[in-house]
């Protein structure tokens, strides 16, 4: 049963998501609101969604340790292996200029991160400062995209848009029925992750870190595979950057501003270092404009297969009290 929770969970955050983000884009286009604050905001923040919710709902269902490795551990799958992935499918780039830019601010929010979570807790005002952030590096990012013309948030809003009714409508009910899916998705994975934590003797921690963090992480995975496949794997990084930058500063300082987040102990002495260590992976290959190619790729996944495994031989079999002791 808790399988088939999980399953049925996934399936309907993806679906949820998509439906939640291509009529919310088909809104805003209608209203007139310009293709480049869309981009930047609308479709920015319901890509996210799915993580958003599954966040907000373990911490009110009293599992935060599912929201805070969740985060972490979607961060870490992001460069491990959704980076890592399209590699063997096909050599791209990591343009210097875009890791001097968002690249900086990835690590620079992964630090601040890191530091409110060594006070064993992220409380409102940590989080509504991780938001603010948020909001000033969209404003950035706005700025910029202006000067350049924003011609890749057309392209992509305007994609978002094809085959999406056009009356209010519809799109007010494909609104609602996106929201309705990532409300029940995510309540099924959180609880269905909680039975699988308890079966198998492990903690919500390493339950969010992997199996949680993974199947959120999917949307971003098959986008960045499909660009690989089109010979664009560079999409990925863009997509990797601003996934992180999203998980960090909109989900965790909305979630820490809807119930503080106590930080386990295992997630400050060990994952927050790997997440770091995976923010700055790719620099030396930015900066040296070296490709990252089929030996990078391998060696991206195969990190992030011992990191998986590492979560569980050191934690499996843990009695309950040990398991409670971690959350």
């Amino acid at each position: 049963m808790m399988y088939l929770m999980v399953a049925a969970g996934l399936i309907l955050l993806l679906i949820g998501g998509e439906a939640l983000v291509r009529a919310a884009v088909a809104l805003a286009d209608r209203l007139g609101v310009s293709k480049l604050v869309i981009g930047l905001t609308v479709v920015a923040f319901g890509t996210s969604a799915p993580e958003l919710l599954v966040c907000i709902q373990a911490v009110l269902n009293d599992a935060p340790a599912i929201a805070i490795g969740n985060i972490v551990g979607s961060n870490i799958a992001n460069v491990l292996l959704v980076v890592g992935a399209p590699a063997l499918i096909a050599p791209f780039f990591c343009e210097k200029e875009t890791m001097k830019r968002e690249g900086f601010a990835m690590v620079g929010a992964t630090g601040l991160f890191m530091v409110f979570a060594a006070l064993d807790m992220i409380s409102f005002w940590p989080g509504l400062l991780l938001l603010l952030l948020l909001f000033a590096f969209l404003y950035s990012a706005y700025r910029s995209a202006r000067r350049s013309g924003g011609q890749s948030y057309a392209e992509e809003v305007d994609e978002l848009g094809e085959g999406v009714p056009k009356s209010l409508g519809a799109l007010l009910v494909l609104l609602l029925v996106g929201l309705v899916g990532l409300v029940i998705g995510s309540n099924l994975l959180v609880e269905g992750a909680r039975e699988i934590a308890l079966m198998f003797g492990v903690s919500e921690t390493v339950i969010g870190i992997s199996l949680v963090a993974l199947g959120t992480s999917l949307p971003e995975l098959a986008t960045s595979v499909v660009a690989a496949i089109r010979r664009h794997g560079d999409v990925a990084i863009g997509n990797v950057i601003g996934s992180n930058l999203f998980n960090i500063l909109g989900i965790m300082g909305i979630t820490a501003m809807v119930s503080p987040v106590p930080v386990p102990l295992q997630i400050i002495q060990f994952d927050l270092w790997i997440m770091l260590a995976a923010s700055l992976v790719l620099f030396p290959l930015a900066f040296a404009r070296l490709p990252v190619g089929r030996v990078a790729g391998l060696i991206l996944l195969v990190g992030y297969g011992a990191y998986i495994a590492a979560q569980f031989s050191g934690l499996s079999g843990m009695p309950v009290e040990q398991m409670a002791a971690l959350q």
